[in-house]
């Protein structure tokens, strides 16, 4: 996990008329502060700027992540207010875009976390850290099979449609399976990245599918839900159940057998790279164009280790 994999091309930091000798604010807005994982990034946030006087930190994100309109608020907000740098994890690719836009004409650089943006955004920031999702999800599907053979039916209970990690993680994860097995896919089901949802929809989906053999709930909140759903259906240890995501719930549902595994990204990472990228870019450095922070798939066999304990939350 320390290991970075960046790609090779290098970006310039922009000319920020003298915004390196200029004390501020770099915010950092999330999709949502309601959830462990965001809270995590906060805590590497908080981390990479110990130490700086010339600035300051603020973390903020919507009450949900299905609240896009509030996160663009908060992004031009910020602007609007003269902060010196953003990091930025947007909840939609292509909503955000025009605040970033509006970031950029402001001279004000932008690091763009675990979600990416649309296409017609891609000059408007300086740096992407990211996991790799749809190689996140090419995991936990290798897993799956390994788990469930090359045969049944599995379901996918995902979070927001179109969001760009969910394209990847859930988009690959599917693909993997349909091009290396005949599983069936069920799904995939939305939850808006709530836990009550998410059990309500797995409760659903567990008592329509009884010859279900595997599911995957793909991110924090939405792995909770499918796997207390599965505990109160008394299927935990009976279906191969994978989540996405370490907080301690998901991490006692591994620990307990709910779930087979659940992949962890490198959420501290994010929130100390980002601001620690947008330092370096204040003070005209380069940084790398895009930096993977990797994931790690925890299991009831390594869950204990070093590298698993590195990442959990």
């Amino acid at each position: 996990m320390k290991k970075l994999i960046t790609t090779a091309m290098m970006v310039s930091a922009l000319a920020l008329s003298g915004a390196a000798s200029q004390a501020g604010e770099i915010a950092v807005i999330v999709k949502t502060t309601n959830s462990n994982f965001w809270q995590n990034v906060n805590k590497g946030a908080t981390a990479a700027i110990e130490g700086v006087e010339e600035h300051t930190m603020s973390f903020n994100g919507p009450a949900s992540e299905s609240a896009v309109a509030d996160q663009v608020n908060l992004v031009e907000n910020a602007v609007n207010r003269g902060v010196k740098g953003i990091v930025l994890a947007p909840s939609d690719p292509e909503a955000l875009v025009p605040a970033v836009k509006k970031a950029f004409e402001a001279q004000i650089p932008v690091v763009i976390i675990d979600s990416g943006l649309a296409e017609n955004g891609k000059d408007y920031f300086q740096a992407f850290l990211s996991t790799d999702n749809c190689a996140a999800g090419q995991l936990v599907a290798d897993k799956m099979i390994s788990e469930v053979g090359k045969e049944g039916k599995v379901a996918v209970m995902s979070y927001v449609a179109g969001v760009g990690s969910e394209v990847g993680r859930v988009g690959c994860f599917v693909e993997q399976i349909t091009e290396n097995s005949n599983i069936e896919i069920v799904g995939p089901y939305y939850s808006q990245s709530q836990m009550a949802t998410a059990l309500n929809q797995t409760t659903d989906v567990l008592a329509a599918n009884s010859d279900l053999v595997g599911i995957f709930g793909a991110n924090e909140p939405t792995a909770i839900g499918m796997g207390r759903a599965i505990v109160q259906a008394g299927k935990a240890g009976s279906i191969t159940a994978l989540g996405f995501d370490g907080n301690s719930d998901l991490q006692d549902f591994v620990k307990d057998g709910t779930l087979a595994g659940t992949a962890v990204q490198g959420s501290f990472q994010m929130g100390e790279l980002g601001v620690q990228a947008v330092l370096k870019l204040l003070n005209g450095e380069e940084v790398p164009s895009f930096i993977d922070t990797g994931v790690v798939l925890a299991t009831k066999e390594n869950i204990d280790s070093p590298e698993v304990q590195n990442v959990l939350y």
